[in-house]
């Protein structure tokens, strides 16, 4: 039977591929994570596991061996909260311990597939996977591509030098069921259907670096596809590299806020004028704490990833908010 640890695992990302895991029948999955916020053990609660192993403990008994072979790590677990501060917690969470996986990993002939992020392209126009267009606008954006940067000296431009499989996805904006422990960094559809719900409308910032109220534009991913391609990798352990995983199409913020009302609302509205006209939604100002710190436009590039061979369609947003939508009603 095929051994597989995934980090984070009750955390948004990590609890639905051990679902994906699941429906392919793998039920020996070690489960690591950290919950000193116990809300999250609800995202396991309908998961099959062999074992959960707390984060303190886990690093160093996989060095030792102490969990026998494990085929691959799904490396979800780390602090994703883009205005977290404290650079040293960051770096030592997202970086140090990744690097010691790492390492760990290439010693016992483990793949490692882990989760990077588009933050580290922060204030650049163009989201393709060279050191060039990266320029992270927080620390959390920077400590995931150090981890990227250390790849590319350990493994070579083109990850030649692994001995075994490792893939890095760089997420865009992923949304979906699971991620309701995270507070502040949850989707801006699983806020607007709380809004919904509790107001009879959502909100979106206003006007801000040159777009109009609603028209930031982001790549919004459904969390379904996040696993599809993970899973992807999985199965084709000869490819290796760092990858966007985003649907390569962006869109603003008014067509999330369009999805969310025309699921939650009777007869739905064509467009955002109407949804305002109607008071289904309100822009408000744009808070100054994000002001140089936002990225306004994200569009994943995903040459890398079909050049590689994964050929995976991605759900638009009207698409995925409406599934998104029917799971948090049901």
């Amino acid at each position: 039977m095929t051994r597989v640890v995934v980090t984070g695992a009750a955390g948004f990302i990590g609890s639905n591929i051990v679902k994906g895991l699941n429906a392919r029948g793998i039920t020996d999955v070690i489960a690591v994570d950290d919950l000193t916020q116990g809300d999250k053990f609800r995202n396991l609660v309908d998961l099959k596991i062999a074992d959960y192993v707390d984060r303190d403990t886990f690093y160093a008994t996989l060095a030792e061996g102490g969990f026998g072979k494990v085929d691959t790590v799904f490396h979800e677990g780390a602090c994703s909260d883009t205005m977290e501060q404290d650079g040293k917690y960051m770096m030592d969470n997202n970086y140090g311990v990744s690097l010691s996986l790492f390492e760990t990993c290439q010693k016992r002939g483990t793949r490692l597939l882990y989760a990077s992020s588009a933050a580290v392209y922060g204030g650049s126009d163009t989201f393709r996977e060279t050191p060039e267009f990266e320029r992270p606008l927080n620390v959390y954006g920077y400590s995931k591509l150090l981890f990227d940067q250390r790849m590319r000296i350990e493994l070579g431009k083109d990850f030649r030098k692994a001995k075994r499989q490792v893939a890095g996805f760089r997420y865009f904006n992923v949304y979906g069921p699971r991620e309701q422990h995270k507070g502040r960094m949850a989707s801006v559809a699983f806020h607007q259907f709380n809004q919904f719900r509790e107001q009879g409308k959502v909100r979106l910032f206003g006007e801000y670096g040159g777009y109009g109220a609603g028209q930031q534009t982001r790549d919004f991913v459904f969390v379904d596809d996040v696993v599809a391609v993970n899973l992807w990798f999985f199965d084709h352990p000869d490819q290796s590299g760092i990858f966007n995983l985003g649907t390569g199409r962006a869109q603003p913020f008014n067509d999330v806020a369009l999805g969310v009302i025309n699921a939650l609302h009777p007869g739905g509205v064509q467009d955002a004028a109407t949804a305002v006209d109607l008071g289904l939604l309100e822009y408000i100002p744009f808070p100054d704490a994000l002001r140089g710190k936002y990225q306004c436009y994200t569009q994943a590039d995903l040459t890398a990833l079909r050049e590689a061979g994964c050929d995976h369609q991605f759900a638009d947003v009207a698409t995925g908010v409406a599934k998104y939508m029917q799971a948090l009603s049901s």
